[in-house]
């Protein structure tokens, strides 16, 4: 079932707040909530009622599944799958100062799967094309080539079209 209850939505971000200011948006029938650009909980009704689902790791799992949290499971296409969010305890939806534990543990595993994901650097060796064939040798240099006597011939060009030092004046006696 969609989940439409943007009160509800609301009220999860003032619960997730010691997170960091929180911004509840619309996402897949539900609300994702995000702090700092990184999603850290969703808001859907997997028909148990409208819920909210934590960001959870492979080191934060067994925590939340210890004080009873379940796991995101909806069935596509008959099979069932699962996602890394869990419910919380039933005293955090109360409070705040409850919920700060969960917001950071939440907040820890989205920080943590940012970085997993991150672009990264390559180094200077893998830049360089590397032809895997003579012919694709040869295509490299004849393309090289042009692009050198197009260089050239821009260049030549340029300073034909520039006065040389004597050319820039001129004489009357």
């Amino acid at each position: 079932m969609p989940s439409t209850n943007q009160d509800f939505a609301l009220y999860c971000c003032e619960l997730l707040q010691s997170a960091g200011p929180c911004v509840a948006k619309r996402m897949f029938g539900g609300w994702g909530i995000s702090t700092g650009g990184l999603t850290i909980a969703l808001m859907i009704d997997l028909g148990q009622g409208e819920l909210l689902w934590l960001k959870a790791d492979e080191d934060t799992r067994a925590v939340f599944e210890q004080a009873g949290g379940q796991r995101f499971t909806y069935d596509r296409k008959g099979v069932p799958q699962s996602m890394g969010y869990y419910t919380v305890p039933d005293a955090a939806m109360e409070s705040p100062a409850e919920m700060a534990r969960w917001a950071h543990l939440a907040l820890d595993a989205a920080l943590k799967a940012a970085k997993s994901k991150a672009p990264r650097a390559k180094s200077a060796s893998k830049n360089v094309a590397k032809p895997s064939t003579k012919a694709a040798a040869k295509a490299g240099v004849k393309q090289l080539a042009k692009a050198t006597t197009k260089a050239t011939q821009q260049a030549s060009a340029q300073t034909a079209a520039k006065p040389r030092f004597g050319a820039q004046r001129s004489f009357k006696p």
